[in-house]
């Protein structure tokens, strides 16, 4: 019986009841307290560096030679490419960003399965933009305390002018948010240029106009509210994690039970159990969400280890060991109370099988780009009629054909038909050389399309015969092949 009192002291925070807790509860107004330390230098290097590329990125030029833009990287939607540095991606490529797409998945998983919720603290957009406008807040209107009192007092001049000066700003930083985003669609000094002169496409204006609303409102008003009720990445990482996933962590094996400095010591000097947690809430305090990081895991919680940096300024303050908050998992708590080993196991089948999807996803597509070929050829049989008779009593066969030059310069190119015996090809339309072969010349970075007709003799095999086109470049011999049918009585 004389344990009872310590079981019940480490026990963890019990989840609040359905009356404590309903569905929905009000908004109310959250003023993140400015902390210093290791987390929030990272968050602070993190935001830096992700809003350099973002809105810096556009501005880099990439040489890729004549006829071709100088935009590093580049969605060009008019012609229908993609650019990213050496890279250049066509429309019928798209399984190019359907690997990037599922290699993103692959990598947010995996970071789940080692730490949590990181990708909600420190590389959303959302978490970024609204960290940024949280700092100009601060640095007009003051810290948590100034900015509550002043939300209590009537509006005075120093109050509005304050005010004003902070939207602007954040005005400022959600307009050219939204024209970084255009730029990255258009060759962006000459955009830039274009947007100051009003000579800019309506459809750029449009868009900067929507992007600037939505990235002011999200990061200046609805803040927290995204992440807890409109973003659907805290339920699904919810079903994706495991007990050895690690989390911020409020250590109550340590922690409680709570009490000031004073009457901890007083109950430590009696031999009864003290926790470290002094139940100053300065981990409250500097969550930009308002959670309570004692109650235990939340969905509101995006996992920025703000409150470990606060917690550990207050344990140092008053000399007791840092680490009351820290990234750690509840079976280790237990263990902890337990006397147990911690288990920590951050290699596991988990981690291991996305680790291994990753690396396989990535080598594939990098062996695809490598393999690409800069020539590609498609060929489509005439529907009606699928064949004719011609007088000599020769069948012949229409095809369309269209060949794509992913080179920056005009090519010519040979085609030949393979698979069938003594028949005869004929473009519509195209050169002939002199050795007699139909010659095919598309302009860079183009395609060409055009009919082709391949005839045969009359006593060509009956029903079905399986053709193949050949399509060579005459200037590096590279090669593109298409297969069809041959079509007869």
């Amino acid at each position: 019986m004389a344990d009872a009192p310590l079981a019940k002291s480490l026990a963890a925070p019990a989840p609040a009841s359905a009356e404590e807790a309903p569905l929905y509860v009000p908004r109310r107004q959250i003023y993140p307290q400015a902390v210093k330390g290791r987390f929030r230098t990272i968050k602070w290097v993190v935001l830096a560096i992700a809003l350099g590329i973002y809105y810096f990125l556009p501005f880099i030029r990439w040489d890729r030679g004549p006829n071709a833009p100088d935009q590093a990287i580049l969605v060009d939607l008019a012609n229908g490419r993609f650019y990213f540095f050496f890279i250049e991606i066509w429309p019928q490529e798209v399984y190019y960003l359907t690997g990037l797409l599922v290699l993103a998945s692959l990598v947010l998983f995996l970071m789940n399965a080692v730490a949590g919720r990181v990708w909600c603290g420190y590389l959303c957009p959302q978490t970024v933009w609204t960290d940024l406008f949280y700092a100009v807040e601060r640095l007009i209107e003051g810290d948590r305390r100034e900015r509550m009192k002043k939300a209590k007092e009537k509006w005075t001049l120093e109050i509005l002018a304050q005010k004003v000066l902070k939207h602007s700003i954040w005005i400022l930083i959600a307009w050219w948010t939204g024209g970084a985003w255009v730029l990255y669609f258009a060759d962006a000094p000459t955009l830039v240029k274009e947007l100051a002169t009003f000579q800019a496409p309506a459809m750029a204006y449009i868009w900067i106009g929507i992007l600037t609303f939505t990235t002011y409102t999200l990061a200046g008003f609805m803040r927290e509210q995204v992440c807890t009720y409109m973003c659907p990445w805290p339920r699904i990482q919810a079903a994706l994690t495991d007990e050895y996933a690690l989390n911020v962590t409020y250590r109550y094996d340590r922690g409680e039970p709570r009490g000031s400095v004073k009457k901890a010591e007083v109950l430590r000097k009696q031999g009864l159990p003290a926790g470290d947690c002094v139940d100053c809430v300065q981990c409250v305090a500097v969550c930009p969400t308002g959670v309570d990081i004692r109650k235990g895991l939340q969905l509101d919680c995006i996992q920025c280890g703000l409150c470990i940096d606060a917690c550990d300024s207050v344990m140092t303050k008053i000399g007791r060991p840092t680490g009351l908050i820290a990234y750690d998992t509840d079976m280790n708590v237990q263990a902890r109370i337990e006397g147990k080993p911690e288990v920590r196991r951050i290699v596991r089948p988990r981690t291991i099988l996305y680790a291994g999807l990753i690396a396989l996803v990535g080598i594939v597509m990098i062996a695809a780009l490598a393999m690409r070929q800069n020539i590609d050829l498609n060929v489509m049989h005439d529907r009606n009629p699928i064949f004719v008779r011609l007088s000599d009593g020769s069948i012949r066969n229409a095809y369309t054909i269209r060949v794509a030059n992913k080179h920056l310069e005009e090519r010519r190119y040979t085609l030949n038909v393979e698979g069938l015996d003594g028949a005869r090809l004929d473009i519509v339309g195209g050169r002939i050389d002199q050795d007699g072969q139909p010659i095919l010349s598309v302009g860079p970075d183009q395609t060409l399309e055009m009919r082709v007709l391949v005839t045969a003799a009359g006593d060509a095999p009956a029903s079905s015969t399986d053709l193949r086109f050949i399509l060579t470049d005459l200037a590096s011999g590279e090669t593109a092949r298409a297969r069809d049918h041959f079509k007869a009585p």
